[in-house]
């Protein structure tokens, strides 16, 4: 069964040349140079699959030109006016985008949220970008973002072509909020020489309260012709069946007497269905084939999901993991100590224990000994004291609790930026502000704590003037923006397979250098806890050598600042 979609060309309107539909009736004369037969094109697709008779409510364009002209705004500093979405009605947006061509990212990105950016209870869908890209809440799947891009964009490479095309597209941008509980999002691109190329995405919101849409520039900038809302295009979903049953965070190894509750624990499993759609199954509706349980070894669970999208019965999926059993523990010891060893506070602020690296010996009741998972112990927590301090690991495996203990160094830092509970929000906590005169160089060195959840949640340092004024902000993930950015010579050895999972736990030195000649280097010395080394440097970042300053800002992650 297949999942209804919005038409691909729905809402195509006159763009280039010819004439563009505002509202009902109105029209407004947009011309560029383009094909002769574009029109002919545009009007075709049109009448064939967005003739609205009545049902259309025109939205007062408030913020027709959204950034600056030569594209000079960075990311989440120009948006949109907001656009309100009621449940079961579509927003047709239509809008002209421009951008830098550097990077595929920089064109329109929309955001999908349930109110407005400085609301106490804000909080976002998803924010799609225009190169099939994009993240949201936990019900944000990339999978379901498709697009046209590989048949339509031809050359060596698509990207390239891509690009080239998105300076100066007109977009043509619907928004079905579904009172099924979905939003439907279809993106078409009219190049200015007629090429037409499509972009997906659908996702669950509310399927009562009015959502918000608006557009946010990342060095690209938009002109907003058009805005109105229909009826939902979509109002009944199909079903989909079930296709494949994943499952994570399974036990590891248990001691024998674990219950069947105890042997699933706090796992989950996702299913996804046959249109690309994922959920995580209910317990409830699993269905589990039990090993042997009252011998100890490695046994196989099997679980099967037997549901549809809609809930009904349907075909099953099933997968299967495995746990060991174990006889009671008797004795726990360390085999090889954690990598991290060594941890800095600053202002009672310290990280927890980071187990990367920890090999753990137990010893059992029948006269076995085997490794013990890190998954099944937990750990005691630091305190923000200078000195050596015994941490503790206790296993608790129902029958017997047994503990073991190793040593650390905890030694005071100079500053802290960020949270260590990584909910501090992008351009939130900032270090201090420190003058790099022409000549001189300023250091930070740091032990960096992250969720490892995004390459960009590890340290960012700022170049501006005294005023504030920013030339550019430059990640450790060898990305950056601003006017000053455009001239650096960009060079890493990272290896970005492992670059997100490494971040946690590394030391990192960043070095800010003002050549004197109105340009800087930064250079990033990264460690990580397990003693891999890498490097990524900036050379040639466009500045004033006589105002140069730095500071370092940081997001969903924590840096304790140290000698």
């Amino acid at each position: 069964m297949k999942k209804s979609k919005l038409l691909p060309l729905a809402g195509m309107m006159l763009g280039f040349g010819v004439t563009a539909l505002t509202g009902c009736d109105t029209y407004e004369q947009y011309i560029i140079d383009s094909p002769d037969d574009l029109q002919e094109k545009i009007d075709s697709i049109y009448d064939a699959n967005n003739k609205v008779e009545g049902d259309t409510i025109t939205i007062p364009i408030t913020v027709p030109n959204c950034g600056a002209d030569d594209n000079s705004s960075t990311w989440w500093t120009e948006f949109s006016q907001y656009f309100t979405i009621p449940a079961n009605r579509l927003l047709h947006l239509e809008f002209y985008n421009y951008g830098t061509g550097e990077n595929n990212w920089n064109n329109w990105n929309l955001c999908v949220c349930n109110g407005e950016r400085d609301g106490s209870d804000y909080s976002e869908y998803f924010v799609l970008r225009s190169d099939a890209y994009g993240w949201g809440n936990t019900d944000y799947n990339g999978a379901m973002i498709h697009t046209d891009y590989a048949d339509v964009l031809e050359g060596d490479d698509m990207w390239t072509t891509f690009r080239e095309k998105m300076q100066g597209a007109y977009v043509y941008m619907d928004i079905d909020h579904s009172r099924t509980g979905n939003c439907y999002v279809t993106a078409t691109h009219v190049a200015t020489d007629g090429t037409t190329f499509v972009e997906t995405y659908e996702q669950p919101v509310s399927s009562t309260a009015d959502i918000n849409a608006f557009l946010v520039c990342d060095a690209s900038h938009f002109t907003v012709k058009t805005a109105y809302t229909i009826t939902s295009k979509v109002q009944a979903v199909d079903d989909e069946d079930a296709v494949l049953l994943t499952i994570s965070g399974t036990p590891e190894a248990l001691e024998l007497g674990a219950t069947e509750e105890e042997i699933w624990g706090d796992a989950v499993a996702t299913v996804t269905f046959a249109d690309g759609s994922t959920t995580t199954a209910d317990y409830a509706d699993l269905t589990f084939t039990m090993p042997d349980l009252t011998t100890a070894g490695t046994k196989t669970v099997i679980v099967s999901y037997s549901k549809t999208k809609l809930g009904n019965y349907g075909t099953p999926v099933a997968a299967y993991y495995n746990v060991v059993l174990n006889n009671a523990m008797s004795g726990m010891k360390v085999v090889t100590m954690p990598y991290v060893t060594t941890y800095y506070f600053y202002d009672g602020v310290i990280s927890p224990v980071i187990p990367d690296g920890l090999e753990l010996s137990g010893v059992y009741t029948d006269g076995t000994e085997g490794n013990v998972p890190l998954s099944t112990v937990t750990f005691s927590s630091l305190n923000p004291v200078a000195g050596t301090q015994d941490v503790t690991v206790t296993y608790d495996g129902g029958s017997s609790v047994t503990t073991t203990t190793f040593q650390v160094e905890v030694k005071e830092g100079t500053g802290v930026v960020g949270a260590m509970d990584f909910l501090n929000g992008w351009w939130t906590t900032f270090s201090d502000d420190y003058v790099v005169a022409a000549g001189a160089s300023h250091t930070f060195k740091m032990s960096v704590y992250s969720d490892n959840l995004g390459n960009w949640h590890s340290p960012c340092t700022i170049l501006r003037k005294a005023d504030l004024t920013e030339y550019a902000v430059l990640r450790q993930d060898n990305y950056g923006w601003g006017d000053g950015y455009g001239t650096a010579i960009l060079d890493c050895d990272w290896d970005w397979d492992t670059f997100m999972d490494n971040i946690n736990g590394s030391e990192v030195t960043i070095t800010v250098t003002n050549n004197g000649d109105n340009t800087a280097n930064v250079d990033y010395d990264v460690v990580y806890a397990n003693g891999e080394v890498h490097y990524q440097h900036y050379t040639g970042i466009t500045v004033d050598s006589a105002d140069l300053q730095t500071a370092l800002v940081t997001e969903e992650s924590c840096l304790i600042l140290h000698d």
